[in-house]
């Protein structure tokens, strides 16, 4: 194994044990949270959370985007690795995530079941096997990205690939927060935050609310635009469509 396929691995395993514990510890703080607020088990229509506790949560959420992003940030080589050993990063802690919530909860019962995905700017829901799938698709990308990189290539998106991926991403997070986008347009509700979270009309509206339908045709658009922008990269390295 030559020297520069070994630091490929290495930082890959390091970054991936990083990605598991921070996946892990996710999981535990979730499990805390849940038999507090959720002693029965998780499900909608969601139990009533205090304002404070919720800024609390929030505040979590950011400082936990912010670890996983100066892991790999102190990792890659240029931007363009530092971005995409993030999104692997990222994708690392959230299989973990869920896998750690299996181990200890055994839930979600199945890839189906509907989960609160992140609360800013606000509650992002789909069932799980969704994140699960963006998950896989970020750690292709930077697979290929840092492969290809330190193998010699010059790899660099050009500005119709990066809307591409901009764009697929858009569509995938259109679709999780779209229902409880719906609630505030629909209900006129549209106010400062704090207004809003104590708006005791609006509290209720949020916690009668169930989720029944996910728009899996536009999040596989989104992922087909994402993809299309690997395989435009890929054919102009020309790496995996040369015979060697």
């Amino acid at each position: 194994m030559k020297g520069t396929d070994i630091k490929i691995h290495r930082y890959f395993v390091i970054l991936s044990i990083f990605g598991i514990a921070m996946g892990f510890l996710e999981a535990i703080v979730v499990v805390y949270l849940r038999q507090i607020y959720y002693p029965n088990g998780f499900c909608f229509p969601l139990s009533p959370i205090p304002l404070k506790m919720l800024s609390v949560e929030c505040l979590r959420e950011i400082t936990t985007i912010i670890m996983l992003a100066a892991a790999a940030f102190i990792t890659g080589r240029n931007f363009l690795q530092n971005f995409f050993y993030f999104l692997y990063t990222f994708a690392i802690w959230d299989l973990f995530y869920y896998a750690g919530l299996k181990l200890l909860l055994n839930w979600p019962q199945s890839f189906l079941t509907w989960d609160i995905l992140f609360l800013i700017p606000v509650v992002w829901i789909a069932p799980v096997l969704a994140p699960v799938i963006c998950s896989l698709t970020m750690i292709l990308l930077a697979g290929c990205v840092v492969f290809l990189q330190e193998k010699g290539y010059i790899v660099k998106l050009k500005l119709h690939e990066w809307g591409l991926i901009l764009l697929g991403g858009f569509i995938i997070f259109f679709t999780f927060i779209w229902d409880y986008s719906q609630i505030i347009i629909q209900g006129g509700f549209l106010s400062s935050f704090l207004t809003l979270a104590n708006n005791e009309h609006f509290q209720q509206i949020i916690l009668r609310y169930e989720p029944t339908e996910y728009n899996w045709h536009l999040f596989a658009l989104g992922e087909f635009f994402v993809l299309c922008a690997l395989l435009l990269m890929l054919r102009r390295t020309k790496y995996f469509f040369s015979p060697r």
